[in-house]
């Protein structure tokens, strides 16, 4: 008995080893040829450098304009997170507590709105948002992805207001509360494990998000970090030692911030299935 266990817990560790191996993989390639030239990457992406190449990343910082691309990844990704997550909330709020058929169509079509494929309407989008000139600005891209994440956020926040008794916002109205009081106070701190886990996943697409900048970032000022990492593609060649150095201080900000925040993040998720 004992051993048939110990042969079951080595087979989940091997398989849990390799699934690491799988997913850590590329981001380990992608180092290793940051310190690489373009020869020796071409010839030999597996093997290991023969010397570290720290003017990849100088040069990659310089011709990307890292600080403006961090910068406008920065405002960009808290902007629309904080947004999505408390729009997403008031709004899945109001129809749980305000059941009407409206309410009941109106929630449905935000639903129905997640099967439709950005592909299908980015070239109107672009068409209509660039006709009355409202292209080329960051806060653009944020209203854009406010009205891109809501409906996911909505869904989910959906279900977890359902969860929380309404007995306890009548009581803070009994205590003298506004309803807007109640919510801040009683409704979204209930609600943290939810927005921790909504922040994730909209953190890790709005950061790494490439199309949706590209038809609407134009002037090289109000690129973002994916966006930047085109300088370095030319008409028949590719650097490739500066542009995975480049890919690597693209994904270093969320690597830190990940580091830092990964036992809130994991307490979120984890309450968060529990509820």
């Amino acid at each position: 008995m004992h051993k048939s266990n110990a042969a079951l817990d080595w087979t989940k560790f091997g398989a849990l080893l390799i699934g690491l191996l799988l997913f850590v993989f590329p981001f380990l390639l992608l180092l290793v040829n940051s310190f690489k030239e373009n020869k020796a990457i071409t010839s030999s992406p597996l093997s290991l450098p023969k010397s570290l190449n720290i003017s990849n990343y100088s040069d990659a910082f310089e011709r990307m304009d890292y600080v403006s691309g961090f910068t406008n990844s920065i405002v960009i990704t808290v902007l629309s997170v904080l947004l999505i997550s408390l729009l997403a909330a008031m709004t899945a709020h109001y129809f749980v507590r305000n059941q009407s058929r409206l309410n009941q169509y109106t929630f449905f079509l935000m639903v129905a709105a997640m099967i439709i494929p950005f592909q299908a309407i980015m070239i109107p989008l672009v068409k209509i948002y660039g006709s009355i000139g409202f292209l080329d600005s960051k806060w653009a891209l944020i209203y854009m992805y406010i009205g891109f994440g809501s409906p996911l956020a909505v869904f989910i926040y959906h279900g977890f207001v359902k969860s929380i008794p309404a007995e306890l916002e009548e009581a803070a109205l009994m205590d003298g509360c506004t309803r807007t009081q109640t919510f801040f106070r009683i409704v979204f701190p209930v609600l943290t494990p939810t927005t921790v886990t909504i922040a994730i996943l909209n953190v890790l697409w709005i950061w790494n998000d490439f199309l949706l900048p590209s038809l609407v970032l134009i002037a090289p000022e109000e690129r973002t970090l994916p966006l930047s990492t085109f300088y370095f593609f030319g008409t028949y060649t590719v650097d490739y030692g500066p542009l995975m150095a480049g890919l690597m201080l693209t994904i270093l900000p969320v690597l830190i911030v990940y580091l830092f925040a990964q036992k809130y993040i994991i307490q979120g998720v984890m309450q968060g299935s529990i509820k």
